[in-house]
């Protein structure tokens, strides 16, 4: 293995220069478009000339592998959290095509979101991506590539909410993130089992010895399947794969260049990146690989055969961007990784180029349309064939009812079951959970006196009890508090199920619990404030559109949603994943337990914001407000 060590300091450099940009963006004024626009512009033009200066270099070098583990933010006996940055050449190929598009978008976007409402808050947001898009190719463990994974997500819901004054951008923008962050739990299971199966919070650098990784897996299979299949899982949400594939269409309601950066070339590619830097884990599991190649298959044809009936530009070039990247899945499994890298960058800037050229298209479409128009012509065909076609037709027209499917069959049950839960509001909750968190804690105190059958037993019923409090917050429309509440407590659910396993620290439970605390206590209290503010503002039925009233507010109750999610701005994401560690190897009933509640509280957090402060606002005394959509 060729590694250089010298080298390894100057990735530091590709993540601190879109930090840099991000922070002078956020403060330039408003009024200054020019200003922020060229802190844009010369932030991701360093970083491409950077990017291209260190590649040659790289290449003169012999390509060598470079890791830096930068910095250690937890440690103990037993677990040790860390930054670490990771360097081959997924990560040039992907630094390249980043900075050269993301390069062109921002520059194309000075000009295109001229006199825009929200001009500073789009760069702001599209630079915010930018570091969790470097954050992440330069990732070289699972710690470090999450962090950077939850940074996209919630700038893709901020650039698909874009346009917050309008109904279908924010309704669209809270389906994706939900979307995104059920791939999540493939994410977090992947991590709870390579924590037991490798022993450490293994790099990826380490994972690029096949001799020891073969000799970890050799009598382990059944886990690396799991945590191959749990990769799947996330790495298809990500790059709308099927069955994940609707979102797409629904992300392009923000700005053009935004689907250009995100859907179009960027971001919906990290599945791929992200099944190549986990390659070595399932490439010997056969199971793994067909089920890849599988999903890849089917969102190649599918994806193509919608993309032929659609009405619009933009979502005629997603389908088309999602088939290309199906096949790029396959190419994965098959190991022909430098074939996937070409495509991907190919893909990256034809999808760049017909997103940022669509308008033009339509109107130079319309007017050969107008004047040189011709009769489409039937041709006669057999029966069998002909009802194929249409069948084909009818199912691509109507996107082969996936969107139907996540509704119906995955999100309405989940609200089914919050809304047999009813019976509780803000009066009583404390009542029930006082005293069943008592008992919790009393049974933990005293486990060495208990039956070891109940005790194993006990955890999963407390787990058990936390997720459907996050259930009744996601489908609870009548009290914004108590929804708030319920993911809160929620967390400290999660932290008593958790402490039971040995060994545990009541340090632990603290670093988890101090930030979602924190943040549950002061947004409340906003949600207080907000709610005295506005005597006609009862219940979540509606999108409220208050950010135009209370900006300030806004942005806080934002703040503490990410807090209350564990988003890395408070120790609680680091302590999430102490409590996941903690989790052990045999219990899955609980892991599912904890990661699904950890995953549906955050959307939960995020789509109360969204209810209260996007969204068309109209001010009671208005007599003709804005329509909504």
């Amino acid at each position: 293995m060729n590694l250089d060590i010298n080298m390894a300091p100057f990735i530091l450099i590709f993540i601190l220069v879109p930090f840099i940009g991000f922070v002078l963006t956020l403060v330039i004024p408003e009024r200054k478009e020019y200003a922020l626009s060229s802190v844009a512009i010369y932030t991701t033009g360093l970083q491409f000339f950077m990017a291209l200066i260190f590649s040659i270099y790289w290449l003169y070098q012999g390509r060598p592998l470079l890791n830096l583990e930068e910095t250690h933010l937890y440690e103990d006996k037993n677990y040790v959290f860390f930054i670490d940055f990771f360097l081959d050449k997924v990560t040039v190929i992907y630094l390249l095509t980043g900075s050269f598009v993301t390069l062109l978008i921002t520059r194309y976007s000075r000009y295109y979101m001229h006199l825009e409402p929200g001009y500073k808050r789009f760069f702001n947001t599209i630079l915010f991506f930018y570091l969790g898009y470097n954050w992440t190719i330069f990732s070289g463990n699972f710690e470090t590539l999450f962090v950077g994974w939850e940074i996209l997500g919630i700038s893709s819901f901020l650039l698909i909410a874009f346009y917050r004054e309008r109904y279908l951008p924010v309704r669209n923008a809270v389906k994706v993130f939900t979307i995104y962050r059920i791939g999540d739990i493939g994410i977090l299971a992947a991590m709870w089992s390579s924590h037991h199966l490798l022993h450490e919070n293994i790099t990826f650098i380490k994972l690029m010895e096949s001799d020891t990784i073969d000799q970890i897996l050799g009598n382990h299979h059944g886990a690396a399947i799991f945590i191959g299949l749990a990769l799947l899982i996330g790495a298809a949400a990500k790059s709308a794969q099927f069955p994940f594939s609707s979102w797409l269409p629904r992300a392009m309601e923000g700005p053009t260049p935004s689907s250009a950066i995100f859907y179009g070339s960027l971001s919906v590619h990290f599945g791929v990146f992200l099944l190549l830097r986990t390659y070595t884990i399932w490439e010997n599991e056969w199971i793994v690989k067909a089920a890849i190649i599988l999903v890849g298959l089917v969102t190649a044809i599918v994806a193509t055969l919608i993309a032929n009936v659609q009405a619009t530009i933009k979502t005629q070039i997603a389908y088309a961007s999602i088939s290309q990247i199906g096949i790029m899945f396959i190419e994965v499994a098959l190991g022909w990784h430098t074939i996937a890298l070409i495509h991907f960058s190919g893909n990256a800037f034809l999808r760049t180029y017909q997103l940022l050229v669509s308008p033009s298209i339509v109107s130079q479409h319309i007017r050969d349309q107008f004047y040189f128009f011709k009769e489409h012509t039937v041709q006669k065909k057999r029966k069998h064939i002909e009802r194929i076609y249409h069948t084909l037709y009818m199912l691509s027209l109507n996107e082969w009812y996936m969107d139907y499917f996540m509704n119906k069959k995955v999100f309405h049950p989940l609200k089914v079951a919050g809304q047999q839960l009813n019976f509780l509001n803000l009066k009583n909750i404390l009542l029930y959970f006082i005293p069943l968190y008592s008992l919790g804690l009393f049974f933990y105190f005293t486990q060495e006196k208990l039956p070891v059958g109940f005790v194993e037993f006990v955890p999963e019923v407390i787990a058990f009890s936390g997720l459907l409090m996050v259930l009744k917050s996601f489908s609870e429309r009548k009290s914004l508090r108590l929804s708030w509440i319920l993911i809160l407590l929620n967390h400290y659910c999660v932290a008593l199920a958790v402490s039971f396993n040995e060994p545990f620290s009541i340090g632990h439970d603290f670093m988890y619990l101090s930030g979602v605390t924190v943040a549950g206590i002061v947004g409340f209290w906003g949600l207080s404030i907000i709610r005295k503010r506005e005597p006609n503002f009862s219940n979540l039925n509606q999108y409220y559109g208050h950010v135009a009233k209370y900006p300030g507010l806004s942005f806080l109750i934002f703040v503490c949603a990410l807090g209350m999610m564990a988003f890395p701005i408070t120790p609680s994401f680091i302590g999430e994943d102490i409590l996941f560690s903690h989790i052990h190897e045999d219990q899955y009933i609980l892991g599912f337990f904890a990661a699904f509640s950890f995953i549906m509280g955050g959307v939960a957090a995020i789509r109360i914001y969204a209810r209260i402060f996007l969204g068309n606002y109209v001010h009671p005394t208005t007599s003709h407000p804005r329509r909504t959509a």
